[in-house]
């Protein structure tokens, strides 16, 4: 059985965002760190209008950005690599 619950790592400790319920103690977990979804607009020289009025101009993109096509991009210099060996 599988459990997934949300946390924060802090100081070297993770922190749950909620308590799991009917888990013994010392039940073994697998913790996977994610990179933030958030971005730190400033460092891109925007702000958060700025940021909503350039997500809304690309929203017309999204259906290509997101189609099964385009995941060849995700490791593109992998991709151009075998293409160019073959």
């Amino acid at each position: 059985m599988l459990v997934s619950v949300e946390g924060i790592y802090r100081d070297g400790r993770v922190e749950l965002a909620e308590t799991p319920q009917h888990l013994p103690e010392g039940t073994g977990v697998i913790v996977t760190f994610m990179k933030s979804s958030e971005i730190d607009l400033p460092s891109q020289g925007i702000n958060r209008e700025q940021a909503e009025i350039l997500r809304a101009k690309l929203s017309t993109f999204s259906g290509d950005w997101d189609s099964p096509e385009m995941d060849i991009y995700d490791n593109y210099d992998v991709a151009k690599a075998h293409l160019e060996a073959g």
